[in-house]
């Protein structure tokens, strides 16, 4: 089971690659209000991450769309929604190279699911958002917390992500910049370095990696 849930579509054969993902992931600036559909708030604690090793359990709450702000106390959001959560599981998970990462997760009872992260780890808050957008389905993240307000969309598919189509609201590629990865986040949150990411974007401008085929860009 992948990250978000997303299954491959028809259009998605599954090729065989069993307990590993692909995905390419970009930073957001302005996510358009009409993309905020069919949310899903999650809770997440990582028990280890270490040089892109982890080891996550999540909570989801399917159809929680619930305001993060900086202020947002994971522990009292998850006590807040305790009786929406219908997904739980534990994942490990490998580095990633080249938009390609070791992922087996096995799902939990979300009961358990729920005292697992409220006992230990270091949290991750978001509501995610699924839209269809040009020929692929795609998840965007809205974090809460230490790391509001980014905002991270990532395309998932069964096989590598080629000849992408990223919509115009993409503002640069963060796909192999570990920074960004949710157990990065969970250590060093992104309000700690968002200063220095503006600058280093403004200085550097935005990145869309050519390695993948083709890219074309998607006007919403």
């Amino acid at each position: 089971m992948t990250d978000d849930r997303y299954e491959p579509g028809p259009t998605e054969p599954d090729r065989g690659y069993a307990d590993f993902e692909f995905e390419r992931r970009f930073f957001v600036r302005d996510l358009p209000a009409e993309l905020r559909d069919a949310p899903a708030l999650i809770v997440q604690n990582y028990f280890l991450a270490d040089g892109g090793y982890a080891l996550r359990v999540r909570v989801q709450a399917g159809d929680v769309d619930a305001d993060l702000t900086a202020g947002t106390d994971p522990a009292e959001l998850l006590r807040a929604h305790a009786d929406a959560i219908d997904f739980a599981a534990v994942t490990v998970k490998g580095p990633a190279i080249g938009g390609t990462r070791y992922e087996a997760e096995r799902e939990l009872d979300p009961t358990v699911g729920v005292e697992l992260v409220r006992r230990g780890g270091a949290p991750v808050v978001k509501v995610r958002y699924a839209a269809w957008l040009g020929a692929d389905g795609w998840s965007i993240d809205v974090f809460g917390g230490a790391n509001h307000p980014l905002v991270v969309a990532e395309c998932e598919r069964s096989g590598p992500v080629t000849g992408l189509q990223i919509p115009d609201f993409c503002v640069t590629e963060i796909t192999d910049d570990r920074r960004f990865s949710n157990e990065s986040l969970a250590m060093e949150p992104y309000s700690g370095w968002a200063t220095d990411f503006a600058a280093e974007l403004a200085h550097d401008g935005p990145r869309f990696r050519q390695d993948f085929g083709p890219n074309t860009h998607l006007r919403l």
